[in-house]
């Protein structure tokens, strides 16, 4: 059992939350708000998505993290800012005789371009998804392979930022144990279980258990979060484990059913769920010293 873990909050995602639920953030102000407001609720990170204000849609545009970025430095320099790099990934394969006859959901570009905002910004994280997947029940693939993930790693650390590895299934987790042998991470490397996203690993106790087993007696730090109605339920479990915790409305909008939740909703239920289990929810700057990062200008 982890008896001091920290809290990631994903405040918006890129998936499509902000059309089902009001209380989704969209706007530049309206993410860097919950930032700040979740940092006061307990979450010693913040993971981020940016949309465009008008449609809601999810973006690559650089201004739009900047201003996230400016908008919480501004009030907040201790909460620790993980941005996503894994948007560009999205192949939406033709679902007729041409394969190659790419549906309106493609969004597909290479490694370095997946993070350019990360190369303007440099925040004290970003993610990098370390495998493909289907997507969905249809023709949507997201699309990770082997060089781009090397490509990526190699990218990231040219940048000084600190990788979070995305690991959506067990195969996952046996490549990145690969990279690790061969340097390519500094060590501990910091590792993100996302379990329940079709389809990779079910988000319970047997996909979690398994997640971790794999990565036990390596130098990892990790966390693991389930999506929708579990994700709740996985706070308790990743603690357990021995891991650290990941809630927010990229991942769930309700606090319980027909009940929508805000992003300080679910960071306050993951306190309540860790303290209960006699645990102490680790603060951003402790968080800082356990992960080396060091307070950026």
């Amino acid at each position: 059992m982890n008896r001091k873990p920290f809290i990631t909050c994903a405040v918006t995602g890129g998936g499509g939350g902000a059309f089902k639920s009001p209380l989704v953030p969209v706007t530049p102000e309206e993410i860097a708000n919950d930032v700040l407001a979740v940092a006061e609720a307990g979450a010693a990170i913040a993971h981020v998505h940016v949309r465009e204000p008008d449609t809601k849609k999810p973006s690559r545009r650089t201004d739009l993290y900047a201003e996230v970025v400016e908008r919480v430095r501004a009030r907040n320099r201790s909460i620790i800012l993980n941005l996503t790099g894994g948007m560009g990934g999205d192949l939406d394969v033709g679902a007729g005789a041409d394969p190659f006859a790419f549906g309106p959901e493609t969004d597909l570009v290479n490694a370095t371009e997946r993070l350019v905002h990360v190369q303007a910004l440099r925040p004290d994280i970003c993610t990098l998804d370390c495998g493909s997947y289907n997507a969905s029940a249809g023709s949507l693939v997201y699309i990770s392979t082997s060089d781009q993930i090397r490509q990526g790693a190699a990218h990231i650390r040219s940048l000084g930022v600190r990788p979070e590895l995305e690991l959506f299934d067990l195969g996952q987790v046996r490549f990145v144990l690969e990279m690790m042998d061969q340097g390519h991470f500094d060590a501990p490397t910091m590792i993100q279980f996302c379990l329940g996203v079709p389809y990779g690993a079910p988000a319970d106790t047997v996909g979690m258990k398994a997640m971790a087993d794999m990565v036990r007696g390596h130098d990892v730090i990790w966390s693991g979060f389930g999506v929708g109605p579990m994700q709740l339920p996985m706070v308790a479990q990743a603690v357990l484990l021995g891991g650290n915790v990941r809630v927010g409305l990229e991942d769930n909008i309700y606090l319980r059913r027909g009940v929508f939740a805000t992003n300080v909703d679910l960071v306050g239920r993951a306190v309540t769920i860790i303290e209960a289990m006699g645990a102490d929810v680790m603060g951003a700057e402790a968080t800082r010293d356990l992960l080396g990062l060091p307070m950026r200008d």
